[in-house]
């Protein structure tokens, strides 16, 4: 007899986003929950006068529904998508959420409808990133490029991407020279963040600057692992954690109480304790917090084991940094 399990469909991801003009944000936002609800999505959808981004999962035909939803919005006829598929819904609930940027780098002045870098095509990227007079930026923050990158790229070693002008004007003059300026390519997991920081080198009077055009996820779909310079894996904002080439399913888990990325050598740590700790964030939480991950961790195993969904508390995360 089958395993009913294994005869369920794949549920679509869709990693989406929109640099657009929305004269009032809080009037799409209604609709586009509802509308989410009755098709039975969940993820995070992020909106502000300067467009929409988020990932969000669900059957087929109900991604289908939102996404046409979206596309309908005033100049989203050309949002950017990027579809996967997974086996298990990667997401716990459905947030739409009102924010000030869709990708925060709180830079007053910054318009990637106005001015942007060239785009490159995943089939171009690595042509580009072997030449000797490019310099490779990885505009992502540490604990994701930890994950992986392409080789050779730079790590500014930031917790977030407000960090990243701070970091690049401190740095300028160590990775351009005096002279006549680099090529300058940078990356990020779908497009977004990439595209608010090549108009924000733009204005910092930047010209040779180049962005992968849909991110490492295109990539990863794209370009064949015989020919891929990408090394390892890739961190992705939902329950999937990491995913490889083709976009198949990687190696990574997250720790419950920061919700970094924990490989298999992680897990090692003295210090690492699943559901409650890693290396990483141990420093971070006082006993009491760790207790009360515990209670929760041996909360969520007595309802696996009897069956049931225990979502428990809502983790800290990055909601600004959601990267598509």
């Amino acid at each position: 007899m089958n395993d009913p399990a294994s005869s369920q469909p794949a549920l679509s991801v869709a990693a989406l986003y929109r640099f657009a003009r929305f004269a009032d944000p809080a009037a799409i936002q209604a609709p586009l929950e509802r509308i989410c609800r009755a098709q039975g999505i969940r993820g995070t959808l992020l909106l502000a006068a300067e467009g929409i981004n988020g990932t969000i999962a669900g059957p087929h035909d109900g991604i289908a529904a939102v996404l046409d939803h979206i596309r309908a919005l005033p100049d989203c006829a050309d949002l950017d998508v990027k579809l996967s598929s997974a086996t298990a819904m990667p997401f716990h609930r459905l947030k739409v959420r009102l924010k000030r940027e869709i990708v925060t780098m709180g830079q007053p002045g910054i318009d990637p409808r106005a001015s942007v870098g060239t785009y490159v095509e995943a089939q171009d990227w690595n042509a580009l990133i072997a030449d000797p007079d490019t310099i490779v930026i990885d505009t992502r923050n540490r604990y994701e490029v930890a994950v992986g990158s392409f080789a050779g790229a730079i790590d500014p070693q930031t917790d977030s991407f407000r960090d990243f002008p701070a970091w690049f004007r401190r740095r300028r003059e160590d990775l351009l020279g005096r002279g006549r300026p680099p090529k300058v390519a940078m990356f990020c997991t779908g497009g977004i963040r990439c595209e608010k920081s090549t108009a924000f080198l733009k204005q910092e009077g930047i010209e040779q600057v180049f962005h992968l055009k849909g991110g490492i996820l295109n990539y990863l779909a794209q370009v064949p692992a015989e020919e891929s310079l990408w090394q390892a894996e890739c961190f992705v904002f939902d329950e999937r954690v990491a995913i490889g080439h083709g976009l198949t399913p990687g190696s990574y888990t997250l720790c419950r109480a920061c919700r970094r990325p924990v490989g298999a050598a992680d897990t090692l740590h003295p210090l690492y304790e699943a559901g409650v700790s890693c290396a990483a964030c141990h420093a971070e939480r006082s006993d009491d917090q760790r207790a009360s991950y515990r209670e929760r961790h041996r909360q969520e195993a007595l309802a696996a084991a009897e069956g049931r969904v225990h979502v428990g508390a809502v983790l800290p995360g990055r909601p600004d940094d959601t990267d598509v």
